[in-house]
């Protein structure tokens, strides 16, 4: 699909609230808000505090089907809200006050001349769509930026009883696979997946330096986030400190060079810049990362081989020099508890391409770690963490 086709239009049903369209008196759920709260549905569809929708829900001025209910009651496909008379005209004055949204045809493919396009799709299975992010595009607004993957599906959508959101985060400069739920159902499937350690994400990455082990490696380290005059940044901590989190990722080499080596790396946990900070950590931080990039001394701990000269992989010999700013981690797969696989291979050239896709890091056994921090083997013994059941 090219970047300038839409996504499927199945999220598109029963707008209101923006653009010409109106509000319903007694809006009827939609497929795609199925399983909300209350309390969730009214937000999204009135735009209004919710400390006012409670209220409403909590006198009886807001019922389903015409009975009475509580906010955090789940509403489902085909159920009609009663809203209080006044709610209308004060959600279509809060909608007054957003800059209007021109209507967008979907089935065709045009889009607001102004309007910058969603990144190329990878696919989709239901609700759950998958694009390829690409690097400097944020999946969220922040500070310093308007223009995210986030504010791109509100603007196409803006018409959507249930606007599309991204699932994960990416970092503004990783690119790859990043997945978008088009319903309320498809977005808790997909998250208590992420939860639960059996939605699997893999990344490619180029590293500073020669990576020494032959075998996947466990990196285990604790992390915590520190802010100074805003500025966040994330660094190694040591077990049990205040704050911190544990952080667990597989590691296998893929291209061994002197001077670089590129690595397939799968998350176990979902930590903020969790495989930059560990890779830096154990002293070949990413290529291209100015945040985290100064390599301390690599400290190989006990019981982790080097990897021993006849079982290095090809040199890669000389690199070529990218700008600062490009940082060569690319979000390469994500397989669903389903089966289902959604994969895109970096946009990468020179010597830093990637013209196949690798297979899967393969989970192997319970690392024994011995509650230490660094890289670790993988043991013998049967998998008891979570994160590393088949």
């Amino acid at each position: 699909m090219s970047e300038d086709n839409p996504p499927p239009t199945q999220a598109q049903g029963s707008a209101i609230g923006s653009g010409a369209q109106s509000l319903p008196e007694q809006p009827m759920v939609q497929e795609t808000e199925s399983g909300q709260k209350l309390l969730q549905f009214l937000q999204r569809r009135l735009n209004l505090p919710p400390t006012l929708l409670h209220r409403w829900v909590r006198t009886g001025q807001v019922r389903i089907n015409g009975s009475r209910c509580k906010p955090f009651a789940r509403v489902q496909t085909g159920d009609i809200v009663r809203l209080p008379p006044f709610a209308l005209k004060m959600a279509e004055e809060s909608n007054a006050t957003a800059e209007p949204q021109e209507p967008t045809d979907f089935s065709s493919g045009f889009r607001k001349a102004d309007s910058p396009p969603l990144p190329p799709m990878i696919g989709t299975d239901g609700y759950l769509w998958a694009f390829n992010k690409p690097a400097g595009l944020p999946t969220h607004p922040g500070t310093g930026h308007e223009d995210s993957l986030s504010s791109r599906l509100a603007t196409y959508f803006a018409d959507a009883p249930f606007k599309p959101v991204p699932v994960h985060r990416l970092d503004k400069e990783t690119s790859g696979v990043l997945l978008v739920a088009a319903s309320y159902e498809a977005l808790s499937t997909a998250q208590d997946a992420l939860r639960s350690g059996t939605l699997s994400k893999e990344y490619v990455v180029w590293v500073q330096g020669n990576w020494p082990f032959a075998e996947t490696q466990l990196l285990r380290h604790f992390l915590r986030k520190d802010s100074a005059q805003g500025y966040e940044k994330v660094r190694p901590a040591a077990p049990g400190e205040a704050d911190s989190r544990e952080a667990l990722c597989l590691v296998s080499p893929l291209r061994v060079g002197t001077r670089q080596s590129l690595l397939l790396v799968r998350l176990l946990t979902g930590r903020t810049h969790q495989i930059r900070v560990q890779l830096a950590a154990v002293g070949h931080p990413v290529v291209g990362d100015s945040k985290y990039g100064t390599a301390p001394r690599r400290h190989v701990p006990r019981g982790a081989s080097s990897l021993p000269a006849p079982a290095r992989m090809i040199d890669t010999g000389k690199t070529e020099q990218l700008p600062a700013e490009s940082l060569l981690l690319h979000a390469l797969r994500i397989t669903m508890p389903c089966g289902r696989i959604f994969s895109c291979l970096p946009e990468w050239t020179g010597e830093h391409a990637l013209e196949q896709m690798p297979d899967p890091v393969h989970i192997g056994e319970t690392p024994e770690h011995g509650g230490g921090c660094g890289a670790f083997p993988l043991a013998e013994q049967s998998a008891t963490n979570k994160f590393l059941r088949q």
